[in-house]
């Protein structure tokens, strides 16, 4: 409790430390930019968001029938809103969300910024707080991204790896591997926080560094074999604390961008590699060195009308040295974003390394962009310690959706999407936001 007591003393520290360091930056954001070309922007902006119709048009009209439609400029970064959202990890939740995204320099040379923050709880007594972040200063100079959170997650687990039938030696590896997919459940708190600092070198180029902390206590998991589970395995086998761990570790990130907008791109690139250190000298229960590859790329495939979009997402991680604990496996929904793997709920499938793939078309559907809709598909591989190999089995995932136009100032859309995968594993998904 005194080690967990020190480490949220540091963590706070940092904390206030980065805001210290934000909010001047923000505050000379507003007055370093180029007026001229802002103006320009907004005009533009003005111009091609009147022909588009979101849910703050909705509301209006429907509350002021008779009030002209508000000036785009004069839309607010911030959207407000319940957090209602299903998939089948969480059940159904509700609480309160806000998100934010503003530009604070150049137009033509600053990627627009954003912010999010939000209190739920979900029919599964699933309860989150958190705060994220992805802000850029004035021309790219230095990008921020972090995320804190507070989680008591109730989830399901299916085992490690992707072992085919009659591959293990005895009775825990049977259970540990799970080639059945039996269904245990898991319960944990967890406290997140992680903080990197790019500094813009070359167009569109980046390097960073940062820290990450994620520490998880009260840990409890059973099944159809009792306290018996792949997580107590797998847990005893590597010498972890069975009911806590930690695993915080130094971050060193590279990072290439063109993409347009962060929410929703029409075109561009997304990538970042990384390494992830965790040491005992940061206060991790173990040491342990990941590879982390995140590539996306985004075609427009109309110069008219450049919603239609195909994108690609390969999202990677890769076991370098060392032991990472049970619930810090890569795997489905292990993203930044938490968004990969529809089809399959959070964690379903891990592995010592993980890869991810999947490709999607977005396409309007009425002219005012009120309303759009995607298809998509996806692939997972992993590799386990029972000689499954990265990339030797694929386990395939997709669907449909339909999209809502959120806030079309910062192309903020509410996505909802059915998606579907092997052993009878299907779901709904709500989200705000692209899935990447």
């Amino acid at each position: 409790m005194h080690q967990l007591l020190r480490y949220n003393d540091f963590l706070r520290h940092a904390f206030l430390g980065m805001l210290l360091i934000l909010i001047p930056t923000l505050l000379r954001a507003q007055t370093d930019t180029n007026t001229d070309s802002i103006a320009q922007y907004k005009d533009q902006r003005d111009s091609a968001l009147a022909r588009q119709y979101d849910i703050s048009d909705l509301i209006g009209r429907i509350i002021h029938p008779k009030r002209k439609k508000a000036h785009a400029s004069k839309r607010s970064p911030i959207t407000l809103m319940p957090n209602i959202a299903y998939n089948p990890t969480i059940g159904g939740q509700i609480g309160v969300k806000a998100v934010a995204g503003k530009i604070l320099g150049d137009p033509k040379t600053t990627t627009m910024s954003i912010a999010a923050t939000s209190a739920s709880i979900t029919t599964k007594n699933i309860m989150v707080f958190y705060i994220s972040h992805n802000v850029f200063t004035p021309n790219n100079k230095l990008n921020f991204q972090g995320a804190f959170a507070l989680v008591k997650m109730v989830a399901l687990d299916a085992g490690l790896g992707m072992t085919p039938q009659g591959k293990w030696n005895n009775a825990d590896e049977e259970i540990l591997a799970n080639p059945e997919h039996k269904k245990y459940g898991a319960k944990y708190n967890a406290f997140t926080f992680n903080e990197k600092v790019y500094k813009r070198i070359a167009d569109n180029l980046f390097v960073g560094a940062g820290l990450a902390f994620d520490l998880r206590r009260k840990i409890n998991s059973s099944g159809p074999n009792g306290n018996v589970t792949p997580n107590t395995i797998y847990t005893e086998k590597h010498g972890f604390e069975p009911d806590s761990y930690n695993s915080n570790g130094l971050l060193l990130n590279m990072q290439y961008m063109t993409r347009d907008n962060p929410n929703r791109p029409y075109k561009g690139i997304y990538s970042d590699i990384g390494v992830r250190w965790n040491t005992t000298l940061l206060g991790s229960s173990k040491s342990a060195v990941q590879l982390t590859t995140d590539f996306r790329k985004y075609f427009s495939l109309s110069p008219s009308d450049p919603a239609h979009v195909l994108a690609f997402w390969y999202w990677g991680s890769y076991r370098l040295g060392g032991t990472l604990p049970y619930f810090d496996l890569p795997g489905t929904g292990r993203d930044v974003a938490v968004r990969s793997g529809r089809g399959y709920t959070i964690g379903y499938f891990k592995g010592i390394s993980f890869g991810y793939a999947e490709t999607e078309y977005r396409f309007p559907i009425l002219k005012n962009r009120f309303l759009s809709g995607a298809a998509f598909f996806n692939l997972q591989t992993a590799s386990d310690e029972l000689g499954t190999k990265l990339f030797e089995r694929w386990q395939p995932g997709g669907g449909a959706g339909l999209r809502v136009l959120f806030n079309k100032a910062t192309r903020t859309n509410l996505c909802l999407d059915y998606a579907f995968g092997k052993y009878g594993s299907r779901g709904f998904f709500l989200g705000l936001n692209e899935a990447f």
